[in-house]
C-alpha cells in the first residue's frame, strides 16, 4: 500500500512551502521507498510537468497501518449526528 503525504512547512520568513512525500511499496536499487518533492498544483499535473525533488529516503519503521487524515468538516458532522441520537434506552 503506497502513500501520499501533503505537508507545509513554515520558512523563516513566514511564508509556508508546500510538499509531497511520496511512501512506495517497493524499494529501489539503493534501498530507499520515500521520495519528497515541491507539490504540484493541479495544471502541473493534468501538462505532465516535470516533478521539483527535494530528496530520497526510507521507512526505517512503521506501526504496520497507515493512518488516513480526516477533514475537519467531516468530524464535525460525526458528532452532530452522534449528539442528535436520543434513541438510548436509559
Amino acid at each position: 500500500m503506497s502513500a501520499l503525504i501533503d505537508l507545509s512547512i513554515k520558512g523563516k520568513d513566514g511564508k509556508y512551502t508546500n510538499y509531497t512525500i511520496s511512501i512506495s511499496d517497493e524499494t529501489n536499487q539503493w534501498g530507499q521507498n520515500v521520495t519528497m518533492y515541491l507539490r504540484q498544483t493541479k495544471e502541473e499535473r493534468e501538462s505532465k510537468q516535470q516533478k521539483k525533488y527535494i530528496g530520497n529516503g526510507r521507512v526505517v519503521w512503521n506501526s504496520g497501518t497507515i493512518v488516513n487524515a480526516v477533514p475537519n468538516d467531516a468530524r464535525v458532522e460525526h458528532k452532530e449526528s452522534n449528539e442528535e441520537s436520543d434513541d438510548l434506552p436509559f
